[in-house]
């Protein structure tokens, strides 16, 4: 098997396909965005908690750091074209919701809302972030997560939810309707 170099700024595409999730967020003055994004990642589960990967230029970025509080919404694949503008446009002067087709929620316990056509909701609470290189990774505890029953099973149904892959730029894939189980 053949390799080849790869410049480094493509590292990030040789651990994709990633799952693409839509991060929401408010700030003090009531404002709302989203954003989508592929670089989260679970990091404990007792006690719950998640980090998101975030730009400092981004609005979301302002806002984050604003109020310390967002939801993680999980898309299905039928959502592509919503996430891609959630990903491409800034909230400082759109409103994406509303560009997208979204529709806004109120969450159970953050001020942050959630998006109604996604299947899943992870309502966190940062309570810390690092500045990494271009980045700043923002850690959240999970304070609420729920989901359509018809779409988890205590995991993800692959007949019924089709998972939003980001494979760079403006691509997605999905899962199949399979999955191999291993048995050791």
């Amino acid at each position: 098997m053949s390799k080849k170099e790869v410049s480094l700024k493509y590292f990030p595409y040789l651990l994709h396909p990633r799952n693409t999730v839509l991060v929401t967020t408010v700030g003090k003055d009531g404002k709302q965005n989203v954003l989508a994004v592929a670089w989260i990642t679970p990091i404990s589960v007792n006690p719950p908690y998640l980090g998101i990967s975030i730009k400092p230029g981004r609005y979301s970025h302002k806002l984050l750091l604003e109020t310390g509080e967002f939801v993680v919404n999980v898309p299905t694949f039928d959502l592509a074209k919503e996430v891609t503008i959630c990903g491409r446009k800034s909230g400082r002067t759109l409103d994406k919701f509303k560009e997208a087709g979204l529709t806004v929620k109120k969450a159970k316990i953050v001020k942050a809302p959630i998006i109604k056509e996604c299947i899943a909701h992870l309502e966190c609470k940062v309570v810390n972030s690092i500045e990494v290189g271009d980045h700043t990774f923002f850690i959240g505890k999970v304070l609420a997560a729920y989901v359509s029953e018809k779409h988890f099973k205590e995991l993800y149904d692959v007949k019924e939810h089709k998972t939003l892959l980001h494979i760079g730029r403006n691509k997605f894939t999905t899962t199949q309707d399979t999955y191999k189980e291993i048995k050791l």
